[in-house]
């Protein structure tokens, strides 16, 4: 297959207007605070004062990677997308994941099918640890055909106001740790479905490999106050790693190389001829969760002791709120 040159706006996805429509929206939803709301829009987590510590939500959908658990008729993976996508945001406040809501909506019930999907859902919430306390579904026909589905929730979490992980510890000179993905997690899908033919059944399976839930990987990194900051990769790629403290700059020496990416990214990101900018902007590019520490021994040790990959990937520079990235000798900044 020939290279493409294609962009995520150019597959319909906008990432400026979403900025834009937070910005606008900002005040407006401020309005609606009162002295209890510590962290609003614009964080990974909301963060709600409840006595001596924090409750955190997070809210997320599945994207149209859904799409391709249609296709296919794989129901019982994007469940754990969906969780993932939740409880990861929660996690880059320090917060411990309670428990977790879905909504299921849908043109006609297929019972097999949303069984499938709330299957994926508990396997999720085991993974983190985390209570599936209740959910809705929706039959809307003329809305959704007949096989159709979108599904959305919400992870609710809790950290101890001393324990809160919120960017303000970040210090010049702190080490990031990167997590690697398990593949594209839930981002992207947009572009990644223009790069794959109908008849590619083994590439889109590979493709629809869950997001990793790394709640075990950092529990005990949260618990000792090992961090100083956490940054899940998802909706605009690296440039999630600037949200922790928009104050520094944040050197990136090292990312994983092309032939360390799960056999399915490399296939469908080998196929793209478009600026390092927009793969980085895009897709996660095989690193999941950012963490910031100044202990960075201890952390290498703890995530060794788990068995869990992971890549020292820069430091933390003066700044205000850039990202450099050094992609196999090119300078990127975003």
């Amino acid at each position: 297959m020939s290279k493409k040159n294609l962009t995520y706006k150019d597959s319909g996805v906008d990432i400026e207007k979403g900025d834009e429509l937070v910005d606008r929206i900002k005040k407006m939803v401020q309005k609606t605070y009162g002295d209890r709301v510590y962290q609003g829009v614009g964080g990974f987590a909301c963060l709600y004062e409840q006595g001596d510590r924090y409750l955190a939500a997070g809210t997320d959908g599945i994207g149209t990677k859904v799409l391709l658990a249609q296709q296919l008729e794989i129901h019982d993976t994007v469940g754990i997308d969906l969780v993932a996508m939740c409880v990861n945001d929660i996690l880059c406040t320090g917060a411990t994941p309670l428990f977790f809501m879905d909504y299921l909506a849908c043109g006609k019930l297929d019972v097999e099918a949303s069984e499938a999907l709330v299957k994926g859902v508990v396997d999720g919430c085991l993974q983190s640890e985390s209570a599936l306390i209740g959910g809705e579904t929706a039959e809307m026909p003329g809305l959704y055909s007949d096989g159709e589905y979108d599904m959305a929730g919400f992870a609710v979490g809790e950290v101890k106001k001393d324990k809160v992980i919120d960017g303000t510890k970040v210090s010049e000179g702190d080490t990031l740790i990167g997590l690697y993905s398990s593949g594209f997690h839930s981002n992207g899908f947009s572009l990644v479905r223009k790069l794959i033919d109908d008849k590619e059944v083994e590439l889109k399976k590979g493709v629809l490999t869950p997001t990793k839930i790394y709640w075990n990987a950092v529990k005990n990194l949260i618990k000792d106050d090992l961090l100083t900051g956490m940054a899940h990769i998802t909706g605009g790629g690296f440039t999630n790693i600037s949200r922790i403290n928009k104050s520094f700059d944040y050197k990136v020496d090292q990312v994983p190389s092309i032939d360390e990416l799960p056999w399915f990214m490399q296939d469908v990101i080998e196929r793209l001829d478009t600026p390092k900018e927009e793969l980085y902007t895009t897709f996660n590019m095989g690193i999941g969760m950012v963490l910031i520490t100044n202990r960075p021994e201890q952390v290498k040790k703890e995530l060794e002791s788990l068995g869990e990959k992971y890549l020292d990937m820069g430091s933390v520079a003066k700044g205000e709120g850039k990202v450099h990235l050094n992609v196999q000798g090119q300078k990127v900044c975003l």
